[in-house]
This record gives structure tokens, C-alpha cells and sequence, in this order.
């Protein structure tokens, strides 16, 4: 049975190539279907593959190639919740050595253009904790790109 919501991402035409990447990058992830489109449409012609139906860490998804008139925007992102150093340097390399790109704290983009947030869950601790130690989590974070978590445990101690 399908889910009653489901997250709808659009791509130019690559909506099957990010879904395999997704699956292969994050557990819990996989690629459950492939649609070909039944006749000739904006963007694609008969017989390409229209929509995808995968899962992001058990978050379902649906890649519509919609052609590339509408492009993803920060205004959207996932934010993968990693428990050290080095879960967020796998998620984060993953993503940007696949032809992404860095941007800042803990942000980073994919080939596709999908905004992710890689944020260790000492950081989103220390913001939830209010008083000072968000106030130095959050002042340690600020001119990171990949977030240092030996940094933000520092800065949470004080």
C-alpha cells in the first residue's frame, strides 16, 4: 500500500540516476519502481522514463523528469542526522565528490542540484540545549562547510 504522502522531486531527466545513487549512498534507501511515459510530453517523448518511486533513509519519494524548466532550491533540503565524524564524512563525501558541491554549515548540494544538510547530532544537541553551549556550537559552526564534531563537542564543554 502506498503511503498518503510522499515527497515529489523534479529533475531535468535524471530522476532514475539520483534515485540509484540515493539508494546506494543511505541505508534504508532503494529504487521500488520505474515508469515510462506513455506518450510524447513537456520535456521527454514516449518511452522515457517519467517517474521514479524510491526511498531516502525510509522517507518515500517520487523523481518526476519534468524537464528543466523548474530547478531545486535550498528552500528544500534533507537533513541526514549522523552520529559521528565519520558517518558525517561519508554522507558528505558521497554527495560532493559525486559532482556536488560544499557550501556552509554542514550544507552541501548533489549533481542534481538537491540541497542536503549532513549535521551531526552533537551540534542539534547543543542548539536544543539553549544558554551558552548553543551560543558556542552555534559561533564554532558558522565558518565550517563539513562539520568538525571534535570542534562542536569542544565548543559545547566550553
Amino acid at each position: 500500500m502506498k503511503p498518503k504522502n510522499i515527497i515529489c522531486l523534479l529533475f531535468d531527466k535524471d530522476a532514475h540516476d539520483a534515485a540509484r545513487f540515493y539508494a546506494a549512498t543511505f541505508p534504508d534507501s532503494k529504487v521500488a519502481a520505474v515508469h515510462k511515459a506513455p506518450s510524447d510530453y513537456p520535456g521527454g517523448k514516449a518511452g522515457d522514463v517519467l517517474t521514479v518511486e524510491f526511498t531516502v533513509l525510509g522517507i518515500p519519494c517520487l523523481g518526476l523528469n519534468g524537464g528543466p524548466r523548474l530547478q531545486h532550491t535550498q528552500a528544500f533540503s534533507f537533513q541526514i542526522a549522523t552520529d559521528n565524524q565519520e558517518e558525517t564524512d561519508l554522507y558528505w563525501n558521497a554527495i560532493v565528490s559525486n559532482a556536488g558541491e560544499e557550501s556552509q554549515c554542514g550544507w552541501c548540494k548533489d549533481r542534481w542540484g538537491l540541497s542536503w544538510q549532513i549535521t551531526p547530532r552533537t551540534l542539534t544537541e547543543a542548539l536544543a540545549a539553549g544558554g551558552g553551549e548553543a551560543k558556542r556550537a552555534f559561533e564554532a559552526m558558522m565558518p565550517m562547510k563539513k562539520i568538525d564534531v571534535a570542534t562542536i563537542d569542544a565548543a559545547r564543554q566550553g
